[in-house]
């Protein structure tokens, strides 16, 4: 069985770096141009790599250090570090998507006890010198 251009993709998903997906263009004739048919950038790119995926309109943030890019595009951002559920509330106005909230202390003095959904950890001392805890 080899594997057809969607196989491809799917496996690209999984890859570290830009160079196994360069490797994988330049070492297999029928893969060129499999950066090109992906839409979202399936790892965390710089000026260089950016250029590479010249059909992104959903934009992954892996972690706070990944450089972000604003190129007219992009209509969508993916953050899959930790936020705080102030940020993505902020976020989620822009109609961005956040992956991992963290209801922090400053938080629940904002919004109150009772966890929001949406979160999925709570931060350090969150609860701290709390008594009543609700979820919903």
């Amino acid at each position: 069985m080899h594997l057809r251009c969607n196989e491809i993709k799917i496996v690209s998903k999984y890859f570290k770096d830009i160079n196994d997906l360069i490797n994988l263009e330049m070492g297999v004739k029928r893969f060129r141009g499999n950066m090109e048919r992906f839409h979202f950038n399936p790892i965390p790119l710089n000026q260089h790599s950016r250029k590479l995926f010249p059909n992104i309109e959903t934009f992954h943030i892996y972690n706070k250090e990944n450089e972000i890019f604003e190129d007219g595009r992009i209509i969508k951002q993916i953050i899959w570090y930790d936020v705080s559920y102030s940020r993505y509330l902020e976020e989620k106005k822009e109609m961005n998507e956040c992956k991992n909230i963290e209801y922090t202390e400053e938080d629940r003095n904002k919004y109150g006890n009772t966890i929001p959904i949406e979160v999925k950890s709570l931060g350090n001392r969150c609860f701290r010198w709390c008594g009543d805890i609700n979820t919903n």
